[in-house]
């Protein structure tokens, strides 16, 4: 991939079809699932990209065999919740899910642990993790000031009990605990501690734990689980496509005008960014809803007020559309993003300024006004969603460069080459 990519603006409405790859948060999931299983899961529509890549190199280094079984198709050998190497030293990149999953997963093991990454993942927090893990009888200890990895753990299974976990800094704290807590010693009692951000992403976890045999109670607003020590089977696994990647295509129906129509995803998927269609309808776009398939078609838009707090994966995606509305667009409920792969409000806020926009931050959002749009070098801050949304503005403003476009290899090497596709 070149160091920057000039986005070619559209000469028209768009008519396009497109099946995103598979989800990432969902083909990440079910690698941990089916790693602790017991026996040979097969897993297809399997999403490749960096935070997958990194994921499975992981599990190989903990003696978990993953190995390829056709076209974005995967075959997992179980380790039956016993982990296999008794050490290991593991670069998960600046995958977030990989590094809070995996620290969960080798607390079950027997041994001597360390996780480390990028220098921007020894900026993102995981101590609120460690702290619950420790309450459940794990040795685990931060390194990085604030809580931050690299990860220590001395491992001697994951004795259980009960914990409590902050919520409002990353849903992925509470995931991990709940993928590893079926094969505790002991039942596991969670609790959240204040809001619970991205309960969508909670909820998801959920499901595949389930699909993979693993039994758990939740209370109706996600805010404590009792998950029993019933391990999990192997299984044959679908992943949906990804709906974070989908909300691009959608979006940029909503700013060239025209139809995108996303195949492969429902208002039932297990993803709750597909809600994101709900707040480009309530911009001015249209919504056709299908059982296998959404469509947007461009409207007038206008701003709007939208609390993203449970779709926050696609606060930016919204944000290059507020661009092209009529009157200021306020997003709320994303104050977590600043702990994201950048600081998904203030680096954001920059970016937007420079392609014409005002910007107001806020602590828990943005309020976008559009001004007059210009030619601009975009930096993407290694952030891969910063760098797929910010692309739209090019559709219809001429002399939008992004820099460092390889950044999307994190969730989606091919994106670019798609979005030519939807365009052309």
């Amino acid at each position: 991939m070149p160091d920057s990519y000039a986005v070619k603006p559209v000469s028209g409405p768009l008519d396009a079809r497109i099946r995103p790859p598979g989800s990432k948060s969902i083909t990440n999931r079910a690698l941990v699932c089916a790693a602790l299983a017991q026996g040979r899961s097969h897993l297809t529509g399997v999403l490749h990209s960096d935070d997958t890549r990194v994921m499975i190199e992981g599990l190989g280094k903990l003696g978990i065999a993953v190995e390829p079984a056709g076209d974005a198709s995967l075959a997992v050998e179980g380790c039956g919740g016993e982990i296999p190497a008794l050490e290991a030293d593991l670069f998960i990149g600046n995958s977030g899910t990989t590094v809070r999953f995996l620290t969960a997963l080798v607390t079950l093991g027997h041994g001597a642990f360390r996780l480390d990454g990028v220098p921007r993942m020894r900026e993102r927090p995981i101590g609120d993790l460690a702290d619950a893990l420790n309450a459940l009888g794990a040795k685990v200890q931060c390194e990085s000031p604030g809580g931050c990895p690299p990860v220590e753990v001395h491992a001697n299974g994951l004795p259980g009990g009960a914990a409590a976990v902050r919520g409002d800094i990353s849903s992925q704290f509470l995931s991990g605990l709940m993928m590893a807590a079926p094969c505790a010693d002991r039942p596991v009692e969670l609790s959240v501690n204040g809001e619970l951000v991205s309960k969508p992403y909670v909820a998801m976890t959920l499901e595949v734990m389930r699909a993979f045999g693993a039994d758990g109670a939740a209370a109706d607003d996600l805010s404590s689980f009792s998950i029993p020590c019933s391990g999990y089977r192997a299984c044959d696994y679908a992943i949906e496509p990804d709906a974070s990647a989908a909300s691009y295509f959608w979006a940029a129906a909503a700013i060239a005008g025209g139809t995108v129509t996303v195949e492969g995803l429902s208002m039932d998927a297990l993803q709750g960014d597909v809600h994101v269609v709900d707040c480009l309808e309530k911009m001015g776009c249209r919504v056709e809803r299908q059982a296998d398939a959404i469509s947007v078609t461009g409207g007038s838009l206008h701003g709007a007020e939208l609390d993203m707090n449970a779709i926050s994966d696609t606060a930016q995606t919204i944000a290059a559309v507020a661009l092209f509305a009529e009157g200021p667009t306020t997003i709320t409920g994303i104050g977590h993003n600043r702990h994201k792969e950048t600081d998904r409000i203030g680096d954001l806020a920059v970016e937007l300024r420079k392609l014409g926009a005002t910007v107001d931050e806020h602590d828990d959002g943005m309020t976008i006004t559009p001004g007059s749009l210009r030619p601009a070098e975009v930096a993407t801050y290694d952030d891969h969603r910063m760098a797929m949304s910010l692309a739209l503005v090019g559709l219809r403003q001429p002399g939008v460069v992004i820099l460092d476009p390889g950044c999307t290899s994190k969730t989606y090497p091919e994106f670019f080459r798609d979005l030519e596709s939807i365009t052309a």
